[in-house]
Protein backbone atom coordinates (compact mmCIF):
# COMPACT_ATOMS: atom_id res chain seq x y z
CA UNK A 1 0.00 0.00 0.00
CA UNK A 2 1.24 3.12 -0.97
CA UNK A 3 1.53 5.71 1.61
CA UNK A 4 -0.49 9.06 1.55
CA UNK A 5 1.30 12.31 1.81
CA UNK A 6 -0.46 15.58 2.48
CA UNK A 7 0.85 18.68 0.73
CA UNK A 8 2.18 20.40 3.83
CA UNK A 9 4.60 17.56 4.17
CA UNK A 10 5.52 17.94 0.80
CA UNK A 11 5.61 21.42 0.90
CA UNK A 12 8.05 21.22 3.92
CA UNK A 13 10.22 19.03 2.47
CA UNK A 14 10.59 21.26 -0.51
CA UNK A 15 11.44 23.99 1.51
CA UNK A 16 13.88 22.05 3.76
CA UNK A 17 15.48 20.91 0.40
CA UNK A 18 15.90 24.72 -0.52
CA UNK A 19 17.07 25.76 2.02
CA UNK A 20 19.82 22.80 2.03
CA UNK A 21 20.60 24.20 -1.30
CA UNK A 22 20.83 28.00 -0.20
CA UNK A 23 23.93 26.74 2.26
CA UNK A 24 25.49 24.75 -0.66
CA UNK A 25 25.40 27.68 -3.12
CA UNK A 26 24.91 30.73 -1.17
CA UNK A 27 28.10 30.52 1.52
CA UNK A 28 25.68 32.50 4.11
CA UNK A 29 26.21 31.45 7.51
CA UNK A 30 23.01 31.82 8.22
CA UNK A 31 21.72 29.92 6.04
CA UNK A 32 23.05 26.59 8.07
CA UNK A 33 20.47 28.16 10.86
CA UNK A 34 17.45 28.37 8.34
CA UNK A 35 18.26 24.78 6.70
CA UNK A 36 18.59 23.63 10.35
CA UNK A 37 15.27 24.77 11.66
CA UNK A 38 13.34 23.72 8.26
CA UNK A 39 14.84 20.14 8.71
CA UNK A 40 13.53 19.75 12.46
CA UNK A 41 10.27 21.08 10.86
CA UNK A 42 9.96 18.13 8.39
CA UNK A 43 11.35 16.16 10.87
CA UNK A 44 8.86 16.52 13.47
CA UNK A 45 5.84 16.35 10.70
CA UNK A 46 7.44 13.00 9.73
CA UNK A 47 7.09 11.80 13.21
CA UNK A 48 3.55 12.85 14.35
CA UNK A 49 2.45 12.08 10.54
CA UNK A 50 3.61 8.13 10.96
CA UNK A 51 2.32 7.79 14.28
CA UNK A 52 -1.17 9.17 13.37
CA UNK A 53 -1.17 6.76 10.18
CA UNK A 54 0.25 4.01 11.96
CA UNK A 55 3.07 3.61 9.38
CA UNK A 56 6.87 3.06 10.29
CA UNK A 57 9.01 6.57 10.36
CA UNK A 58 11.29 5.85 7.74
CA UNK A 59 9.13 4.65 5.28
CA UNK A 60 7.11 7.47 5.85
CA UNK A 61 10.21 9.74 5.47
CA UNK A 62 11.39 7.74 1.73
CA UNK A 63 7.79 7.94 0.30
CA UNK A 64 7.93 12.30 1.46
CA UNK A 65 11.79 12.62 -0.10
CA UNK A 66 10.87 10.44 -3.55
CA UNK A 67 7.18 12.80 -3.80
CA UNK A 68 9.39 16.26 -3.00
CA UNK A 69 12.48 15.80 -5.45
CA UNK A 70 10.88 13.42 -7.83
CA UNK A 71 7.23 14.21 -8.16
CA UNK A 72 5.21 11.96 -10.54
CA UNK A 73 4.12 14.30 -13.54
CA UNK A 74 0.50 14.49 -14.34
Amino acid sequence: MAIELTDELIRLQQASDEAREAVFTGGDPEAWAVWRERAAEVQNAVTAYAKEIGEPRNAVEAALKKAARHPDPQ
